[in-house]
C-alpha cells in the first residue's frame, strides 16, 4: 500500500471537518441500502460532530490497524469489512475486537464501515478492478440490479463484472499483471490449469466470491478472478466439463489484497469532497498469512 504522505507534527495542518461530515460524503458515494441485508455498514464507533483532521483508509478493522490510526492521529478511521458482522455481546479489552473498541474510543478515533454498499459501486471495489483491468463492455457478473446513481459520480453497478480485456493474454500473463497490482502477500496470486491457456473475456468479483461459480461457467469467459476459492467448488467447477477448456480458468487473490484497490478510490473521493482533509493509507497488510514454505 502507499506510504503515509504526512505524519503528526510534519508541518501539515488540515482544515477540521466532521465526523458526521465525512461519513455523509461516504454514504452519499455508496449508499447504505446498497448494502446486503444482513451486512453491518455505517458509523460504528465515536461521535458524529467531533472534528476530523485526518482520515486512515484501511481494508479491516484489527487491532494493528486500530493502533496505526491512533499513532498517526486520525480522528476517523474508515474500513471496508465490518468490525461486528456478526455481532458480539461482550467486548473486553483483552479480546480482539473489544481492544479495538476499547483503543478507538479511549483516544476518541470513530470507525466507519462499509462494505457491500461499496462493491456495489462504480467508485467502489468492483469499479476499482474494471477500471484496473480495463475491461470493455462492462456488465454486472450477477444480473438483475436496477441501476442508480449516488454522489461524487458514484453509480450502482452490481456484484462482480463481466467484460474483455483490452488485448489478448494468457491465465500466466494475467496473473502476473495482477500481482503487480494488488499489495503483496505471502501467498501471492494462484490460477488453475496451464499458464499458457489463452485468456481475452474475464468475470471477476472482488472478495470472496466462489457462491458465483456457476455465474462465471454460465458468462462464457475464459477465466474467474476472485478471492477465498475452496476446495470443493473449485475441484467441482474444474470438473464440471470434461474437456478443462470448456470451463473457465480461475485466480484466486488473497482477499484483502483484492479489496484494497478500493481504498486510493475512497482516498480520491474524500479529499475532493473535502478539501483540507488529510487522508491516509494503512501501511498494514491485512492478509492472515504472513509466511509460506514450499
Amino acid at each position: 500500500m502507499s506510504a503515509v504522505q504526512s505524519t503528526p507534527g510534519s508541518g501539515t495542518h488540515a482544515a477540521a471537518s466532521t465526523v458526521s461530515a465525512v461519513i455523509g460524503a461516504l454514504e452519499a458515494a455508496y449508499p447504505r441500502s446498497w448494502a446486503e441485508p444482513w451486512d453491518r455498514v455505517g458509523l460504528v464507533l465515536g461521535e458524529r460532530g467531533a472534528a476530523v483532521r485526518r482520515v486512515l483508509l484501511a481494508v479491516d478493522p484489527t487491532v494493528s490497524v486500530a493502533r496505526e490510526a491512533v499513532d498517526h492521529g486520525a480522528e476517523l478511521l474508515v474500513t471496508h469489512h465490518p468490525l461486528l458482522l456478526r455481532g458480539a455481546s461482550f467486548l473486553p479489552a483483552d479480546d480482539g475486537k473489544g481492544a479495538v473498541v476499547t483503543h478507538l474510543l479511549r483516544h476518541g478515533t470513530a470507525l466507519w464501515c462499509g462494505h457491500t454498499n461499496v462493491d456495489r459501486s462504480t467508485r467502489g471495489t468492483v469499479g476499482a478492478w474494471i477500471s484496473q483491468l480495463g475491461l470493455q463492455d462492462a456488465a454486472a457478473l450477477i444480473p438483475g440490479e436496477v441501476p442508480a446513481d449516488a454522489a461524487h459520480g458514484s453509480h450502482r453497478f452490481g456484484l462482480g463484472a463481466v467484460g474483455t480485456l483490452p488485448a489478448a493474454t494468457t491465465v500466466g500473463e494475467l496473473s502476473s499483471a495482477i500481482a503487480g497490482i494488488v499489495p503483496a502477500t505471502a501467498r501471492g496470486i494462484l490460477h488453475t490449469g496451464h499458464a499458457d491457456r489463452p485468456v481475452r473475456r474475464v468475470a471477476v468479483c472482488p472478495g470472496a466470491g466462489d457462491s458465483f461459480l456457476e455465474a462465471a461457467a454460465g458468462a462464457e469467459v475464459d477465466v474467474y478472478i476472485t478471492s477465498d476459492l475452496r476446495h470443493h467448488p473449485a475441484l467441482e467447477h474444474l470438473e464440471s466439463a470434461a474437456d478443462p477448456a470448456a470451463v473457465p480458468a480461475l485466480i484466486d487473490v488473497p482477499h484483502a489484497a483484492s479489496e484494497a484497490l478500493w481504498l486510493p478510490l475512497a482516498k480520491e473521493l474524500l479529499e475532493t469532497a473535502l478539501p483540507g482533509l488529510e487522508v491516509l493509507l494503512s501501511e498494514h497488510t491485512t492478509d492472515p498469512w504472513g509466511g509460506r514454505a514450499s
